[in-house]
């Protein structure tokens, strides 16, 4: 039986049970990945995993369930489990099942030619990658994990009110990590690359990259504890992004757990800052033409030249907040309830490249690497305080790296303090994204 066949099945009998709205929800992910260590297959890992989630209105209240086995035996579950979940709650959900968008777009987020790539293609690239990077200079003796993984994702949505939505994605990533040596000094570098067009990978620009960002660590220098100017080169720029995205959640807000509450129309970054989602950007790999309750996603500015204009809803904050969702409904996998998060959140690109923001800067640090981000941040407050990684600058040019430091500031005035962006965006697999950017200043405490 095919899963649209399935979904109408479970519908209709949980209607016929006494639920007035019911929703299923499918998830399927398959995913391959291997890893190589001195120009051997270290590992090779295949994972199949999905399920089925029903929600519906039983007595005016939404439960919820959810199974791994999409058979005949489990539509009775679902439905008892609906059933009894709803009974258990204190108050009636005053949100129905959705209807449906008027119109949604049809970008395309699976490429077929990348799922006919053969496992042997795919590691034999790997190999071609490693290979490339150790020839590349005598100081590389070796790689701290050389990784490949390649993931296809298939979601189907269904209701009562017949709204029957599809979505297929895959794409490909690459961890590299190199290690270097000099005297006695010992480095490593970190390298991402990602992809849904596999033939495109160029392996011996892969392997310059990732082979230059770890030599270029060698040659640590101890600089002054102080505050510096601070370039955030777009990686770590998108990793402190990711890590402060709940303040842009209407659901936080609403726990009054963002310092963002109530600041819609109000400047609350430099005016040369805008923050967009955009579902279908075309250098992310995640993304979708609908969120986790149907509704129709679209590129949207949070913030516009300093100005918040929304935060991210779906539609029980949004109804909360008497406004529309701005179809950021999100799903974890078939096992969670809904939350808020975006799709493809980043700020957007300036003019500038990343060099004319370093020849700038008379004296100040740009930031390569973010460590320790989860427990060195306060989503609440926006303080941070993590370690960091990178490269003294003087007199506008790239001087030495620096040792191991920690970076503190707080993120609400970092938004604030922002004076240049360059036009280097850069997406983390997640969907953040960030160009480099200046901060005016923050505090850099040297080990």
């Amino acid at each position: 039986m095919s899963i649209t066949q399935y979904q109408k099945n479970l519908l209709q009998q949980a209607v016929e049970a006494g639920l007035t709205e019911a929703e299923v929800y499918y998830e399927q992910k398959t995913s391959f990945q291997c890893t190589l260590y001195e120009g051997e297959l270290d590992s090779y890992e295949t994972s199949d995993d999905g399920g089925l989630s029903l929600r519906g209105l039983y007595n005016g209240k939404m439960g919820y369930a959810y199974t791994e086995k999409v058979d005949d035996d489990s539509i009775a579950f679902l439905i008892d489990q609906v059933k009894a979940n709803a009974d258990v709650l204190d108050e009636p959900e005053d949100l129905s099942i959705f209807e449906g968008s008027e119109k949604y777009a049809q970008h395309s987020f699976f490429n077929e030619e990348l799922e006919a790539v053969s496992i042997p293609e795919k590691i034999e690239c790997l190999k071609a990658i490693e290979q490339k990077i150790r020839a590349y200079d005598p100081r590389i003796i070796t790689l701290d994990y050389c990784i490949l993984q390649y993931y296809s994702t298939e979601r189907a949505l269904a209701n009562s009110k017949n709204l029957s939505l599809s979505h297929k994605e895959n794409g490909l990533v690459l961890f590299l990590s190199t290690v270097v040596k000099q005297g006695d000094e010992l480095k490593a570098g970190s390298y991402l690359k990602m992809t849904r067009d596999f033939h495109s990978l160029d392996v011996d620009a892969i392997a310059k990259a990732a082979a230059e960002e770890a030599l270029a660590h060698l040659g640590e220098q101890s600089i002054p504890s102080s505050k510096y100017p601070i370039i955030l080169r777009h990686d770590a720029a998108a990793e402190l992004l990711s890590t402060f995205m709940p303040i842009f959640s209407a659901e936080k807000a609403q726990k009054n757990q963002s310092l963002l509450k109530g600041k819609e129309g109000q400047q609350v970054a430099s005016d040369i800052l805008s923050l967009i989602t955009a579902p279908y950007h075309p250098e992310a790999l995640s993304g979708g033409n609908f969120d986790g309750e149907g509704v129709a996603t679209k590129q949207q500015a949070i913030i516009t030249d300093g100005t918040l204009q929304t935060l991210l809803h779906n539609r029980k904050t949004a109804k909360k907040d008497g406004c529309e969702s701005t179809g950021h409904a999100q799903r974890e996998s078939y096992k969670d309830t809904l939350s808020v998060a975006p799709q493809n959140f980043y700020i957007a690109p300036g003019q500038e490249t990343q060099d004319s923001l370093i020849h700038s800067l008379t004296e100040g640090v740009l930031i390569t690497d973010l460590s320790g981000l989860h427990s060195g941040t306060n989503s609440i407050s926006g303080d941070f305080s993590v370690a960091a990684r990178g490269f003294h600058i003087q007199d506008g040019q790239i001087a030495s790296p620096v040792k191991q430091m920690t970076i503190a500031g707080n993120f609400f005035t970092l938004l604030k303090d922002i004076q240049a962006i360059s036009s280097d965006l850069y997406f983390l697999p997640s969907g953040h994204g960030s160009p480099s950017f200046i901060v005016k200043e923050l505090a850099v405490t040297v080990e």
